[in-house]
């Protein structure tokens, strides 16, 4: 192959070319964003919609089913959840990744108008939906809070003024406001005075609604000038308010501070969050896509600082979280495993060819490899995150495999005695068609990958595409650049004239003795080898099966979560009891740099840890342990703890790491038969932390109208209805916009008539003759239990269990237990059992990567087909990969680690290194029978001798290259182990079984289709270079 001539005999025009890609590729570099993972769009929709003091019964029925009804037309919807809580409702939609979520979001706002005239009349604004994506974690949260202001003074300072600051820096997309619900005035009613007054509150309500509309009063046109008129119609402000006149009794004016408490306070008060202890306002900040995490989080930073030197007396502003830190560690361990990579990688050169120059010629193809992937990068639009970089770190340990192959033989042949410049070209001529072949096999391995669908072919195509660019680098770098440097600088001490040279040589010659004669063994007992290669792939098939299995690996990133649950007849005042009692125990866990918690709802909340980042710290599982024995021995109240998934997969946050769901179209069939399954599946020993979210005790008290005598007492029930609403709904009675913000008003009774179900009958009601009636004339009370929320699963009542694994179990066997438990239950056909979040992708996977796992190795025989021009030398090659497979499984059995995502991609790699040692083999051997007349037997034979020192530096280099990674250090260390493990223990047993059994089975299958010639020639002898040649 001449390819190499033009680059070799134009070495300005070489350098030209190299210095331009790795001057490219340094200013593409400097110019890609800095992430944790691959920017991935799960395109998300979540629709709220609001009906204050509804059931979730009411809510599921009337608001929930008419809107999931015109959701599903929605074409590309994989998943539709609905959540209905009293007086709302929450739907999430999430579209296969091929949609767009701008196009989504039209095509919903379309249903929701569509659903308009299926919806209660009652509701107080029309469903509102927002685009999210899951995986877009805020890179840094905020927290502000202060001793002398009112928590809803500066929470409107928050939100009307450091939120907006914030949003203006360059590359903020968004701040979300945690604490504060939208301003409110509420009127707090006392009954008993009402009543005194004569009056009922449907009369208050109509007051506040007719007294304060802001409303359009015109322009005067005189001769000179025109005026516009403005009236000051609309209250503003609780003191406006309080001052409203509702009524005249006794010709003076009653005024609504005479009858009710009116004050600011939020839409929503039953909601309350603690920044280490202290209630305060949380400030989520989120980056624009494509925007540099590490910018964008300094620049927040510095616009707090400036924010701090203008903040009103007494307020305090603070950071919690920064996620940059996480970005910043994980790619500061992966940049510093790339440079001991190289260094290790070069030292391994210089260890076989012992000489300086020698060395820098095989290791200049190193920085030309990655330098020429951030272009690509760049131009694909990629980031510099772990997956890129893990690509770029694990191509150090083979890209230099083409050079080397290149280097060695040019060596060789100044070995002879020719001069640089002839043997740069004899050599390169002979190995060029090696590299080609070498580059495109191990390119082909990461092709099945770029058509992989989901989330996972979206994480993974930006490593496919980094690692085989850099191979093509390699590979271009290895047929120009090194035979080049060959022309001009290679030593000429060729004989080992110096002492590192004669030690290193003694050993490899001592090595290559050594192996010599057991190739000799090996080739006078070809059946056992191949008897041997039959076992090692059952071996194989079966080390598959048993190996456990699981998805990704749990990351330690210096933080986790947890959800507080209280029993259902839990009250918030109750869930606040309980999050301050959490909040004593967070203050108390060792390595913590801060912590939030919150409450929001009457039985549940959440809290986060964020731990110091210090490598002295325990892992955080120890952390998590001990805490869980601290907040277990508080009464009432369970608290799940977990880490959380370093790879966001696009699924909702849950109490615990893994999920299932039942649905039924018949609610009350469900509600039967998951207690049932909860209590199979608390029995199996493979789980833990086994919940639901099935909560059907919360108390009821239902209010049956006496419909026969509210009609004698000239009392309508819907007037009924209306009046319990506005005490006990959370009623907006007027909406007032001030400065551009708008505020709810608010009617409610006052806070001692919502405590006890007593005091309803002691709210009175105008009758259609003026009188007041007593709701306990016309109602009667009874307590039940009911629903606390109503769940939907692609329209259908659903059920989810949550859970955790036990110490020491993978999640096939526990997905296997939980599949048999629901089984042996005996769950009726009408009813749907499936895995969701990590557990459904985890089912997904294990097809998918095995199907993935076949295809790669399909395609590389066709490849290998293709550029040897024959059927059987690729089975030739590939004859060493069931070794390659044995070792990465023993070993990972062996330390403890599952075959999971990352150990995969291993296995992956592996195909495309270990094929290289067979090619360097099998092309001298037909090389020798074409051109020097040999048997098979001899050339496989010179072949194996020949090829055996860069078979040796190859391997060594893809190995130690791997061995950093292996070792897993740092933030993210745990989820790059599994991968460096298993392909040190596939190059460590493959090294040795490929020497051995690719000259074998290039024999046994040369006889072979020799034998299959001569029948078909009648039983003339078929020279063996032409059964082996290529075109």
């Amino acid at each position: 192959m001449r390819f190499s001539d033009f680059f070799i005999h134009r070495a300005t025009t070489t350098t030209l070319l190299i210095s331009a890609i790795a001057g490219f590729g340094l200013l593409s570099y400097l110019s890609l964003p800095v992430s944790n993972l691959p920017e991935v769009e799960y395109p998300t929709i979540q629709v709220s919609a609001a009906l204050p003091g509804a059931n979730p019964d009411s809510m599921a029925a009337t608001v929930a089913t008419p809107l999931e009804s015109e959701f599903s037309r929605i074409p590309g919807i994989e998943n539709m959840t609905s959540s209905s809580l009293v007086g709302e409702t929450n739907i999430t939609l999430q579209f296969t990744l091929s949609r767009s979520a701008d196009a989504a979001a039209q095509d919903v706002q379309a249903a929701i108008s569509r659903a308009a005239g299926s919806l209660p009349a009652g509701m107080p604004e029309p469903p509102s939906y927002s685009k999210v994506n899951p995986a877009d974690d805020p890179i840094i949260w905020l927290e502000m809070h202060s001793q002398t202001m009112s928590f809803e003074d500066f929470s409107r300072y928050a939100t009307q003024i450091v939120s907006k600051q914030i949003s203006m820096v360059n590359g903020v997309s968004q701040v979300e406001v945690y604490g504060p619900e939208r301003p409110a005035i509420r009127v707090q009613v006392d009954p008993a005075r009402l009543a005194a007054y004569s009056l009922d509150l449907e009369q208050i309500r109509t007051a506040l609604t007719n007294n304060s509309a802001s409303l359009p009063t015109g322009t005067l046109y005189g001769k000179a000038r025109d005026y516009s008129l403005q009236a000051n119609s609309q209250l503003t402000t609780a003191d406006q308010f309080s001052d409203l006149v509702v009524a005249y009794r006794n010709e003076l004016p009653l005024r609504l501070s005479q009858i009710a408490h009116v004050l600011n306070s939020s839409s929503n008060d039953k909601r309350t969050f603690w920044i280490n202890g202290q209630r305060s306002v949380i400030l989520a900040v989120r980056k624009q896509p494509g925007a540099n995490t590490i910018e964008v989080a300094d620049r927040v930073k510095a616009a707090v600082q400036t924010l701090r030197d203008v903040l009103p007396p007494g307020v305090a502003f603070g950071k919690v979280a920064d996620n940059a830190d996480i970005v910043r560690g994980s790619i500061a361990e992966v940049n510093h495993t790339l440079v001991l990579t190289i260094v290790l990688v070069v030292l391994v050169i210089f260890a076989f060819l012992g000489t300086l120059s020698s060395t820098l010629i095989a290791s200049a193809t190193i920085p030309v490899s990655i330098f020429g992937s951030f272009i690509a990068m760049h131009l694909l639009g990629y980031t510099v995150d772990m997956f890129s970089m893990m690509a770029i770190t694990l191509s150090v340990g083979f890209v230099v495999d083409d050079a080397i192959v290149m280097l060695e033989n040019i060596v060789r042949h100044r070995e002879m005695g020719k001069s640089r410049l002839d043997a740069a070209v004899n050599g390169a001529a002979e190995v060029g068609f090696t590299i080609l072949s070498m580059t495109l096999s191990l390119v082909a391995v990461f092709l099945p990958i770029l058509f992989l669908n989901g989330v996972l072919g979206r994480l993974l195509r930006e490593f496919a595409v980094t690692i085989s660019v850099s191979i093509l680098l390699s590979g271009f770098s290895a047929l120009t650049l090194t035979p080049m440097l060959c022309s001009r600088f290679l030593s000429e001490r060729v004989h080992g004239d110096n002492w590192f040279l004669r030690r290193t040589e003694g050993i490899h010659a001592a090595l290559k003795r050594g192996y010599q004669r057991s190739l000799d063994f090996v080739l006078r007992h070809p059946r056992a080898t191949i008897v041997a290669s039959i076992v090692m792939t059952a071996t194989t098939v079966a080390l598959f099966a048993i190996v456990p299995k699981s998805f990704m690996p749990a990351v330690d990133t210096g933080g986790f979560s947890g959800s507080m649950e209280a029993s259902q007849d839990s009250s918030f005042a109750q869930m606040i009891s309980y999050g301050e009692q959490v909040n004593k125990a967070l203050a108390a866990v060792p390595w913590m740099e801060s912590n939030l918690s919150g409450v929001f709802s009457q039985n549940g909340g959440w809290l986060w840890v964020n731990l110091r980042q210090d490598r002295r710290r325990p892992n955080v599982k120890v952390i998590i342990a001990d805490l869980q024995k601290q907040l277990d021995r508080i009464p009432g109240l369970k608290v799940y703890l977990r880490q959380p998934d370093f790879v966001d997969l696009g699924q909702t946050e849950s109490r615990s790491q893994y999920s299932a769901a039942l649905r039924s179209p018949d609610a009350d069939e469900l509600y039967r038969w998951a207690p049932r399954l909860k209590s199979k599946l608390d029995s199996l020993p493979e789980l833990a932390n086994v919940s639901t979210d099935l909560q059907m005790s919360a108390p009821r008290v239902n209010v049956d109208i006496r419909r026969d005598l509210a009609m004698s007492l000239n009392v309508d029930p819907e007037k009924i209805a209306n009046t319990l609403y506005d005490a006990f709904g959370n009623r907006r009675a007027n909406t007032i916009t001030v400065a551009s913000q708008q505020y709810d008003v608010i009617l409610e009774v006052a806070q001692q008539y919502q405590r006890d179900p007593e005091t309803i009958g002691s709210i009175y009601l105008a009758s259609n003759t003026g009188s007041l009636v007593p709701l306990s004339a016309v109602t009667t009370l009874s307590q039940t239990v009911a629903p606390l929320t109503v769940n939907h699963l692609g329209q259908f009542p659903a059920v989810t269990f949550h859970f955790d694994l036990k110490p020491g179990i993978s999640l096939d066997k526990a997905t296997f237990e939980v599949r048999r438990a629901a089984t042996e239950l005996g769950i009726p056909a009408s009813m749907n059992f499936t895995f969701q979040g990590t557990a459904a992708q985890f089912q997904g996977s294990l097809k998918g990567l095995g199907l993935l796992l076949i295809i790669a190795v399909m395609v590389i025989y066709l490849v290998l087909g293709v550029l040897y021009e024959s059927f059987i030398h690729p089975i030739t090659i590939l004859s060493g990969l069931p070794a390659a497979a044995i070792g990465a499984l023993l070993t990972l059995l062996l330390v403890g680690q599952d075959l999971n995502l990352y150990s995969f991609l291993g296995i992956i790699l592996l195909i495309g290194i270990v094929k290289k040692n067979a090619i360097m083999i099998v092309d001298f051997a037909i090389d020798a029978e074409r051109n020097l007349g040999m048997t098979p037997e001899q050339a496989v034979y010179r072949g194996c001798l020949q090829r055996f020192r860069p078979i040796m530096m190859t391997t060594m280099a893809a190995l130690l290259g791997a061995a950093p990674i292996a070792l897993g250090q740092g933030i993210g260390g745990e989820a790059r182990r599994p991968l460096g493990i298993a392909v040190c223990g596939g190059l460590l047993l493959s090294q040795t079984v490929t020497l051995y059994v690719t000259p074998v089975i290039y024999l046994f299958l040369h006889r072979l289709q020799r034998g299959r010639l001569q029948k078909i020639t009648g039983g003339e002898a078929v020279p063996s270079t032409e059964s082996l040649s290529v075109s």
